[in-house]
């Protein structure tokens, strides 16, 4: 069961916990206007590998790695299912922690053979770093040109499953850092026992210039980098809605 990869990182430290060996697959359904791999769109291209291929790479360095794991990032890994669970079965063979870095657009809970795959993803599975790029359906079409409604549905499902969740959201001046959504997202996230960690991250134009390479028009062009100093306030809204969600769940 090979794997469509992009590539590999030897030493990834903002991949979810410790020091870790982070695989990019290619392939994307998702158009965010921030993305910074335009590059892993397309469902073609990479290179095909092996999961005892990629596995190998791991154990080369894998004494740095004694607190970290590997981690499936992208593109999105969910659109190659089968990939992962042969590459994760080796991993937790091995004692080794997996973690997965998704937008959860390939979530369809309607797909029965799709769910039952996933269960089974699941079951070899630590962490997800679920990234939710907007709470609002239509701010997020417009920022990514797919729905949210079956990316907050995985949140859900990851619940139901207890899987560790981190969540991830970017914070765009003038389109994702407007409060009252920011504290709808705490709310909604709030509700989950499986949540871990909250991950905000500033806004940056550092992809520009793939853009610019690719000759893919940049949809934020003149759009500021994030001031990473209000990225702190943008993210006490957000742990706002989380407490008010939690503190409601206490009473009943």
């Amino acid at each position: 069961m090979q794997g469509r990869i992009h590539s590999l990182e030897s030493f990834g430290t903002v991949d979810g916990p410790g020091t870790r060996f982070v695989v990019f697959v290619q392939g994307c359904p998702m158009r965010c206007a921030y993305c910074h791999n335009p590059d892993t769109w397309a469902m073609t291209g990479g290179t095909m590998m092996e999961p005892e291929e990629i596995f190998e790479q791991y154990k080369r360095n894998k004494d740095f790695y004694k607190n970290g794991g590997i981690t499936v990032t992208g593109g999105e890994p969910l659109m190659q299912v089968d990939f992962l669970i042969s590459l994760f079965t080796i991993a937790k063979e091995n004692n080794v922690h997996t973690c997965i870095d998704s937008s959860g657009i390939a979530f369809k809970p309607d797909n029965g053979p799709f769910i039952e795959k996933l269960d089974k993803l699941m079951a070899l599975t630590d962490l997800v770093m679920l990234d939710i790029k907007h709470i609002d359906p239509e701010k997020h079409k417009e920022l990514t040109g797919q729905p949210n409604d079956g990316i907050l549905a995985f949140a859900s499902y990851l619940n139901k499953r207890h899987v560790d969740m981190w969540i991830r959201h970017v914070i765009v001046p003038g389109i994702t850092d407007q409060e009252d959504d920011l504290f709808k997202l705490g709310y909604f996230i709030g509700q989950f026992s499986n949540l871990k960690a909250l991950d905000v991250l500033p806004y940056h134009t550092m992809g520009e210039s793939k853009y610019e390479k690719l000759a893919i028009p940049y949809k934020l062009a003149g759009v500021p980098a994030m001031d990473k100093n209000k990225v702190v306030e943008k993210k006490a809204v957000i742990l706002n809605g989380i407490r008010q969600r939690r503190e409601e769940q206490a009473k009943h």
